[in-house]
C-alpha cells in the first residue's frame, strides 16, 4: 500500500475520529446515528493512522507530499 493521505488530512481524520468517540462517551449520540458515526470513525481512524485511502485509490487522489513518501 503506497501513502496517499497527507499530514494535514492524516490529523483531520483522526481528530474527526476523536470526536465522534468523545460525544458517543458523552451519550450526545445514540442508536442509529452512534452505529453510522461509529463506523465511520473506525474507517477515518484506520485510515488516518495508515496514511492509506482505497476511495483516494479509485479516484486518483493523492494528499501526500512527495517528501512525506519516505
Amino acid at each position: 500500500m503506497r501513502k496517499n493521505v497527507g499530514t494535514i488530512d492524516r490529523i483531520i481524520r483522526i481528530l474527526f475520529a476523536l470526536g465522534i468517540l468523545i460525544l458517543f462517551l458523552a451519550h450526545q449520540i445514540t442508536g442509529g446515528t452512534a452505529v453510522f458515526l461509529g463506523f465511520a470513525a473506525i474507517i477515518l481512524f484506520f485510515t488516518g493512522t495508515t496514511s492509506f485511502c482505497p476511495c483516494y485509490v479509485r479516484l486518483n487522489i493523492k494528499t501526500v507530499k512527495e517528501e512525506e513518501k519516505k
